[in-house]
Order: C-alpha cells, then sequence, then structure tokens
C-alpha cells in the first residue's frame, strides 16, 4: 500500500529523517497491538517494549504523520481545566492527582528527549499564555494563584514585560511558565519511533487497522496486507479516528489548526521577537499561537478551515492574525502553509478509557497533545502491563457520541463566527 505524502511543511522540511516503518504483511501476534503513530502510541509502544511486552504499532501513513507531525510544536504543562475546576469536578484527591500528573507532562517530554537523544530542535525555554484583553486578566490571574499554590514555577507577566518577551502588538499581560518549551514535533516523533523500534517494538507505516475483532479472548486488528493478534489493543488515533470501533469517532470534534511561516528573519527584525525563546498561545477562544524556530523563521498558527490543504487562499485569517500580531513582519514572505487536526472533547478533557476488556483508547487532547499525549502514552504502557486502570492518574471517561456530530460543520461554522466577534469585542479591534 502506498504511504500518502506529508504535507509540505516547514517541520517536514527540517525534521531529522524518517526511521524505516515497513507495511505489515502476514500474521503476527504481539502483547500489545497499537493502532495509531502519533505521540500517544509511539510512547506507548517504547514504554511497553522498554517494559519487556512484546508491541506492534500500526500506521496508517507514516510515524507522525497526523497532528503529531504538524502542530505548533508547542509542550505546554497542564490541561484546559485549572487545578481547581479538575477538584470540583473529580473530587479532592482526584482531582489533585490529574493536576500533578498534567503539571509535569512538559518536564516528562523533555526527559525523554534527553534520555533518548532525541533531536528535534528541543528548547525548554518557557511558554508565554498572552492576555488578549483586560477582561481576561482576572481569570489568568487566578490560574497562575492556583498553580502556584501547587509549586509550580508560574508568573505573571505586566504589559510591557510581554511586549518585551514577544515583540508582540495588543497583549496586556501573561502568564510565564518556563517548564514549557518549543520543539520541531514532526522530528519529535521520529525520534520517538526510533526510540522504540531500539527498544524492540515493531512498527509498520502504510498499514492502516480496517478491521477490529475478538477471537478466543484476544484481539485481532486487520490492516490491508496482515493482521496481528494480540492480548490488547490501544486506540490511539486521536483527531482521525475513524470508525473501527463503532462511536468512537462521534466522541470528539476534529478541527483544522493552520499554520504559515516565513523564511528565515534579517537579524535586527529577528531580535525584536521572542528574544528569549518562548513559545506563545493567547487566551483568545479562537486563539493564536506564535514562535520562531531556530532558523529565525516567524511561525504563526490559528483556527482553520475544513480541509487538508497548503494552499494560501485559505489561510487569510492566519495571515490576519500575523500581521495584526507582529506588524514589523507583516510583509515578510511566507515559505509554508500548512495544516492538520486537533481533536476537541465536550469537558475539555482527554477522554481515557477501557472500551471492552483489553481495548483501550485515550484521545482528545484538545490543542495540548505533545506534553500530554506523550505523557498519556506512557500511562497506556503502564496500564496494557498490568496496572489498573483506577491507579492511572486520569478519570475514567467513556468516549459518548456528541449529539448532532454529522451536523458538526454547519454548527462550527456559526460558532466559530460567535467566537470571533466575542475576542474582537473584547480586544476592542
Amino acid at each position: 500500500m502506498q504511504r500518502p505524502p506529508l504535507p509540505k511543511s516547514l517541520w517536514a522540511a527540517t525534521a531529522r529523517p524518517a526511521p524505516e516503518t515497513p507495511p505489515l504483511t502476514g500474521e503476527v501476534t504481539a502483547d500489545v497491538a497499537i493502532v495509531g503513530g502519533g505521540f500517544t502510541g509511539l510512547s506507548a509502544a517504547l514504554h511497553i517494549a522498554e517494559g519487556g511486552g512484546k508491541a506492534v504499532l500500526l500506521e496508517a501513513a507514516e510515524p507522525g504523520f497526523g497532528a503529531s507531525g504538524r502542530n505548533g510544536g508547542q509542550v505546554i504543562p497542564g490541561l484546559k481545566l485549572d487545578p481547581e475546576e479538575m477538584v470540583a469536578q473529580f473530587g479532592r484527591e482526584r482531582g489533585e492527582r490529574l493536576a500533578s500528573y498534567a503539571s509535569g507532562t512538559a518536564d516528562f517530554v523533555f526527559g525523554l528527549i534527553a534520555k533518548h537523544g532525541i533531536d528535534c530542535d528541543a528548547r525548554q525555554t518557557g511558554w508565554l499564555q498572552a492576555v488578549h484583553a483586560g477582561v481576561a486578566l482576572p481569570t489568568v490571574e487566578s490560574r497562575a494563584r492556583q498553580w502556584q499554590e501547587r509549586g509550580a514555577p508560574v508568573t505573571l507577566l505586566d504589559r510591557a514585560e510581554t511586549a518585551r518577551l514577544t515583540g508582540a502588538q495588543g497583549y496586556v499581560g501573561a502568564l510565564c511558565d518556563p517548564r514549557g518549551g518549543l520543539l520541531n514535533p514532526l522530528g519529535y516523533a521520529r525520534g520517538l519511533a526510533e526510540a522504540a523500534l531500539k527498544a524492540g517494538a515493531s512498527l509498520h507505516g502504510a498499514s492502516p487497522a480496517v478491521a477490529l475483532t475478538q477471537e478466543g479472548g484476544r484481539w485481532r486488528v486487520r490492516t490491508p496486507e496482515g493482521s496481528v493478534l494480540a492480548e490488547q489493543v490501544l486506540l490511539c488515533t486521536n483527531g482521525y479516528t475513524d470508525d473501527l470501533w463503532p462511536g468512537l469517532k462521534r466522541s470528539v470534534i476534529p478541527l483544522y489548526s493552520y499554520q504559515v511561516a516565513t523564511r528565515p528573519l534579517g537579524g535586527n527584525l529577528r531580535a525584536t521577537l521572542m528574544p528569549e525563546g518562548h513559545g506563545i498561545s493567547e487566551t483568545r477562544r479562537l486563539l493564536n499561537y506564535s514562535q520562531v524556530d531556530p532558523e529565525g523563521r516567524l511561525v504563526v498558527g490559528g483556527r482553520g478551515g475544513f480541509r487538508d490543504t497548503s494552499d494560501p487562499r485559505f489561510f487569510g485569517a492566519v495571515v490576519a492574525a500575523l500581521k495584526r500580531l507582529f506588524p514589523q513582519a507583516g510583509d515578510q514572505p511566507l515559505d509554508f502553509y500548512w495544516g492538520g487536526k486537533v481533536a476537541v472533547t465536550v469537558t475539555h478533557l482527554p477522554h481515557v478509557a477501557e472500551l471492552a476488556p483489553g481495548l483501550v483508547t485515550a484521545l482528545g487532547f484538545n490543542g495540548r497533545g505533545v506534553a500530554m499525549a506523550s505523557a498519556t502514552g506512557a500511562q497506556l504502557a503502564r496500564r496494557a502491563l498490568g496496572t489498573p486502570m483506577e491507579e492511572l492518574p486520569f478519570p475514567h471517561l467513556p468516549p459518548a457520541p456528541i449529539p448532532f456530530h454529522g451536523l458538526r460543520r454547519p454548527v462550527l461554522r456559526a460558532l466559530i463566527g460567535w467566537k470571533r466577534l466575542q475576542d474582537r469585542l473584547e480586544a476592542g479591534r
């Protein structure tokens, strides 16, 4: 089977070469079959192999082909929910355990990169959540307080310091978290794949899972040219989830995030943009995010349309955001346009659940997948190696079909328009 081509992204142009992951042919057996070669599945394969288990990973294209190789490359600790929200939803013990786990996910990623010597332009230079309007300041102040009370080294920045550290126009402050950072996400995915292979896992590209059935207490995962018979299966397909398991696809909303990158900037201009190497994302409902890559390109992303495209005609909103936030770079030529799917859940939390005995899924990382998906893959490995579900750090959240999922596009178009208007009114533009 022929592999679909990667989009012509900045990450594809600058990442390390992909390791060999030949298609699966014939029948193989395994302790664990993993469907999906993104951060979750690759991390799970690596940690299962390191724990002595036999893992076979199936990927429809190549490791990092989906959101894991197309995202903004921002390594952000935490979740969309603040600690007090987690406690309110799940109780003191479970909520604090989830908050503690989420707090450590960025450090987990950078530790994994160091341990395996992964070449992916990793920089733990910090993350800024930039405040787009004064009305959002109390929320960010509360967020900083909650994390500070739990020992996180976050600080609040005023308007002037935010302007200095971002080079952007219009932000009124920011939350600064030095645990965050940046990397080439496709290079990181390929590095995880290489580490998993070295640990003894089997990885197969161009091997989409086309059927999943039970046979005598075990699971069989079929591909076009072969099959895996395994004691357990991990479904790690996130925004690219299909109908392999009934109803799972309808439990998340896949949204496209688009990005553009300039050509390398001149020294004087480059020095004004993120001079200390922070990654930035915003408090807007339809947020933008940005960074400067190691070669001096300004990279800006935001909500995209409803298609997988590199056609510049469909990137108007992201280009407009670049010009608004960084007018000093607004006339720079753009060398790359690309996008990928983000899986969003109604709860704003990843859904980690055992769908049937020996069948576990984790999906819906809500734009925080670099750190959270990597760490969650390691937790799925713990489950596959015998740890009970209730001992994992996240609550059991069975994926539930979202009502009117088939009508999501017209509903989302209306909702996106409304949220964009709210953001503009709050920011006074």
